[in-house]
């Protein structure tokens, strides 16, 4: 018994999205809020929140990040699906339309990711240890 209360204990000091997430959800129940406005205004407050990183980033380092720019429009859309689909009549052509978009942008993030400048960069820099490695060992 003690162990599984131990192991039940480690669970939650390492996943406290598990606990934020029961604790807003008990909140709704109490608060008798609707389940889908509140999942709306959630995902809204997260397209703040990637729209302020995004602004952060390029402050800092002057350079703006498509990543941000593709995961903000992509949580964006997310949102809309939510809309849509807790709605009483539904448009399931909007929906599949918005999914079809949500793909794409997947894609695009995936491309953004593989093909980053920084990542040539980094790359690159690698090449050059390992050259300069050899050139000092045949030395």
């Amino acid at each position: 018994m003690k162990r599984a209360i131990k192991k039940i204990k480690n669970y939650f000091e390492n996943n406290y999205e598990f606990l934020a997430a029961l604790v807003i959800f008990i909140i709704i129940l109490v608060a008798n809020l609707d389940f889908q406005k509140t999942i709306v205004l959630m995902l809204e407050f997260i397209v703040i929140i990637e729209v302020m990183k995004m602004i952060s980033d390029f402050i800092k380092k002057e350079k703006l990040r498509l990543r941000f720019v593709i995961d903000i429009f992509i949580i964006f859309l997310i949102r809309d699906v939510v809309i849509y689909t807790s709605k009483p009549q539904k448009d399931y052509f909007t929906i599949l339309f918005l999914l079809v978009v949500i793909m794409v942008f997947f894609i695009f993030r995936i491309l953004a990711i593989k093909y980053s400048p920084g990542k040539k960069e980094f790359l690159e820099d690698l090449k050059e240890d390992k050259n300069e490695k050899q050139i000092n060992t045949n030395s």
